[in-house]
């Protein structure tokens, strides 16, 4: 946008003051959290039908093409919250309320909704909400289904749980770490706002096994916070955080494996080395564990791997950079053994291919672009799907390829960007679609040609015609 064109924009600007400053944005208020349901019938989504921050649980039917509510909830104001809760919050950059989470049961038809920091459960989308774990005083955090849908898996006062979904009493699986200023199955602050890592437990695939997250922060000296905004003086005033400055000692993270029905853990081997950053955290479908180590200076990942009943590891594979590293979250174990691994080695982020000991076996994806997430792999017709920018850097685009990295194809054509929600069964995906001149737009689409099934969502932002703005123009 050139200098006269700004400055004639300025000047004939309509935009109020409350337009800029509130949430959701003009044009943003719309349907998130988007899920298939296991059996693929129905999509799942979180909405405020009124525009605002307070969401509701919504369902798409696919056969039929209705929308409907599932579950609502009044909803909390931030002052409600417990202070761990704020924190994830404020660490998830999530400022919605009301139902703000959901998940499917991997394998029944069950629905896992955390609510005020209590566990709830629907046992199908038209059953009544249960709860599973109430709120004693300290929430339940980051709940999660085991694999086969039979425990829920979460971290109360520090330490972790299970409780069989069904119902039932909560058996606490580690110990030592509430009231000391220790956590165990919570992912720490750096984790949490610099490394994108919300988690600090992870399920096995066979669901016999949790690996976790011991963190300890009692070295960091404590640092206080004062709200002088307040009314309220003394505690109400203030927070205080065992804050890990720049240059400072960081939180001294372990990880550990133990059954799901209860034991003594094993700690797995990270290195001698206690500086370091414990960045990822996967199970292999054979049951190894393995775990990405970034050391201190960011300039080396090391993917290790793990024999989980003995804590035995071995290095995998190394990424070694002369600036940094960039995190990801596309490393993809495939049942046969072999894994997809992202890298920028080359300069730019691509895919590649490995054999389970760690060796090459080919690159997926190649050029002078980038991959940016990896959406799904459909190992029957050995493909891969994938976003990234190969035609321009100012658009982001569907893509397939094959798993000898043949068969590269564009599958979404329309200029912009797009986000995608693949299905189980790799037929079908939710585009998310916006453009410097159009609003978000949210479609179901075939995956063999990026074909239109059904709009799910096109409903337009009164707000943004009452404003009486015109898209943005890019110039040389």
């Amino acid at each position: 946008m050139n200098q006269e064109s700004d400055a004639s924009n300025l000047n004939n600007s309509t935009i109020p003051l409350e337009a800029v400053a509130s949430y959701p944005f003009p044009g943003m208020a719309i349907p998130g959290a988007f899920a298939f349901s296991p059996d693929d019938r129905l999509i799942t989504y979180l909405y405020s039908s009124e525009g605002s921050l307070a969401r509701q649980l919504f369902a798409f039917d696919l056969e039929n093409g209705r929308q409907f509510q599932l579950l609502a909830d009044e909803g909390d104001s931030e002052e409600s919250l417990s202070p761990e809760e704020k924190l994830r919050r404020e660490r998830m950059r999530q400022r919605e309320v009301g139902i703000t989470s959901f998940a499917w049961s991997p394998r029944t038809e069950q629905l896992l909704i955390p609510l005020r920091g209590e566990i709830c459960v629907k046992d199908d989308p038209s059953a009544p909400l249960r709860t599973v774990v109430e709120n004693s005083g300290t929430p339940a955090l980051d709940p999660r289904f085991s694999p086969d849908g039979k425990r829920i898996a979460y971290v109360q006062d520090s330490e972790l749980y299970v409780v069989p979904s069904a119902g039932g009493e909560g058996r606490q699986l580690t110990s030592g770490a509430r009231g000391t200023g220790k956590s165990n199955g919570l992912a720490e602050y750096a984790a949490q706002e610099e490394m994108d890592r919300r988690r600090g437990y992870w399920w096995s695939p066979d669901s016999s096994w949790l690996a976790f997250a011991e963190v300890d922060e009692t070295h960091i000296p404590v640092y206080r916070i004062m709200h002088q905004g307040k009314e309220n003086t003394g505690g109400a005033a203030q927070e205080d955080h065992r804050y890990p400055f720049a240059g400072q000692a960081n939180a001294k993270v372990r990880l550990g494996v133990l059954p799901a029905a209860g034991g003594k853990p094993v700690w797995m081997d990270l290195g001698e080395d206690e500086d370091f950053y414990l960045a990822r955290v996967n199970w292999l479908p054979d049951g190894r564990l393995t775990a990405q180590r970034l050391n201190r200076e960011q300039s080396r990942l090391d993917l290790l791997v793990f024999d989980p009943k003995t804590g035995q590891s071995d290095i995998l594979l190394q990424e070694c950079s002369d600036v940094w590293i960039n995190l990801h979250t596309m490393f993809r174990p495939l049942k046969d053994g072999r894994f997809i691994w992202a890298s920028e080695r080359t300069g730019f982020q691509h895919l590649y291919l490995y054999e389970n000991d760690g060796s090459l076996l080919c690159p997926l994806t190649s050029g002078e672009w980038m991959v940016d997430a990896l959406v799904g792999v459909d190992s029957q017709t050995e493909r891969i799907y994938f976003t990234g920018s190969r035609e321009t850097a100012t658009e982001c685009h569907l893509y397939g390829v094959n798993f000898d990295g043949s068969g590269l194809k564009q599958i979404s054509t329309a200029p912009g960007m797009h986000q995608i929600i693949m299905d189980h069964s790799k037929q079908r995906y939710i585009d998310v679609y916006h453009a410097l001149d159009t609003a978000p737009v949210i479609t179901l689409r075939a995956l063999s040609d990026g074909s239109l099934i059904r709009p799910i969502f096109d409903k337009v932002d009164p707000r943004i015609s009452s404003l009486g703005l015109k898209p943005p123009e890019l110039v040389s």
